[in-house]
């Protein structure tokens, strides 16, 4: 059976519709960066996710053609995860889309080495026809964190954002959002084919613990 990181490491992908505070270990992504608004119809955002899931399923299909990746296992693609930050604003400002900066991203298996991606990028450009070089092999590590699954529309996100807030300060920490750690999303959902009321987003902010008085 295929290996499914929504299944192997639920504490990150499957969390309650409730605050909690994880510890998130180093992850290996494919990675597109870029800003402006991700609902305008074929931006760079809309561009972003195509090159990722050409390079994402590039890889995963690698065995049944001549590239053999070493300790290679097949695996389910991960979902569509964001990393998101507006410059001057303390968290994020939902009303003004046109000013993200994102980091779109997939997880990748720890099998998977800049040299797979190296080629993955050449093969997806091949087969694909599109432009994949902004994408690039990206390992990132966010430490101490708030997360919870979010049901509903993204523009109801801050409700959700709200009760995590309300969580870290009884027990002690804050947020520490910022350029390097960024509000964070995991899209459960495709919206394309889910009512919206029900779409599940896993929201997860960096925090701190509060310096002593």
């Amino acid at each position: 059976m295929a290996y499914d990181f929504k299944k192997e490491a639920k504490m990150f992908y499957m969390p309650k519709n409730k605050p909690e505070i994880v510890t998130v270990p180093p992850m290996t992504y494919l990675a597109v960066r870029g800003q402006g608004n991700p609902n305008e119809a074929g931006g760079p955002y809309q561009k972003a996710v195509s090159v990722l899931y050409a390079i994402a399923y590039t890889l995963k299909m690698s065995y049944k053609g001549k590239r053999q990746i070493a300790g290679f296992y097949e695996y389910v693609v991960p979902p569509l995860e964001g990393f998101w930050w507006q410059p001057g604003v303390d968290g994020v400002d939902y009303a003004n889309k046109n000013d993200f900066h994102w980091i779109s991203v997939i997880r990748v298996p720890d099998f998977i080495q800049q040299a797979d991606f190296d080629w993955a990028v050449e093969e997806a450009q091949r087969k694909k026809q599109i432009d994949c070089s902004s994408a690039e092999f990206l390992t990132i590590e966010e430490g101490l964190c708030v997360q919870m699954r979010h049901i509903g529309v993204y523009d109801d996100e801050p409700a959700s954002v709200a009760q995590m807030d309300a969580y870290i300060e009884a027990q002690g920490y804050e947020n520490e959002l910022n350029e390097v750690r960024m509000h964070h999303e995991i899209y459960l959902s495709d919206p394309r084919k889910c009512d919206p009321a029900k779409q599940k987003t896993v929201i997860r902010h960096p925090i701190r613990k509060k310096a002593a008085k």
